[in-house]
């Protein structure tokens, strides 16, 4: 069994972002063979550099042998803000509150990384710095068999 990290903001007080970012997760699902939750997440690294695998290995605390790699950012949201012609309204205004949460994260964090943590049931952070210097995103999971 792996041990998570600690999530939780280090402060008492919710981050702006997080503010702003909650209210659009009740509901919302990241498509892959089973939908999933998202969740808003911080993370204590506040490293300059772009982070490494290395860097989220040691913050998941996970042991070698467990595959992550860094993919692009747009890989991440491509399946979830591209509107495609069989939508109907309930995945259009899926879309849309996809496209508020990007821009939310776009316009409150900078050097966003997105990580994919596993191999089967993979955990995918996408991580930004924020102005405060720490880091936080997004955490979901996405099934692939």
């Amino acid at each position: 069994m792996t041990s998570q990290p600690d999530n939780s903001n280090t402060s008492e007080q919710p981050s702006e972002l997080e503010l702003l970012i909650q209210p659009l997760l009740p509901d919302l699902w990241y498509p892959s063979e089973s939908d999933e939750p998202i969740e808003f997440v911080t993370c204590y690294l506040k490293t300059e550099e772009p982070l490494t695998v290395s860097h989220i290995k040691d913050w998941l605390m996970l042991p070698p042998a467990v595959y992550v790699e860094e993919i692009p950012e747009a890989d991440f949201w491509a399946p979830v803000t591209e509107e495609q012609e069989w939508f109907g309204d309930e995945e259009k205004q899926r879309a849309a509150q996809f496209i508020h949460l990007k821009t939310l994260l776009e316009t409150h964090t900078t050097g966003r990384q997105v990580f994919r943590v596993g191999d089967t049931e993979i955990d995918v952070y996408l991580l930004g710095r924020t102005a405060e210097g720490s880091r936080a995103g997004l955490k979901t999971k996405v099934v692939e068999t």
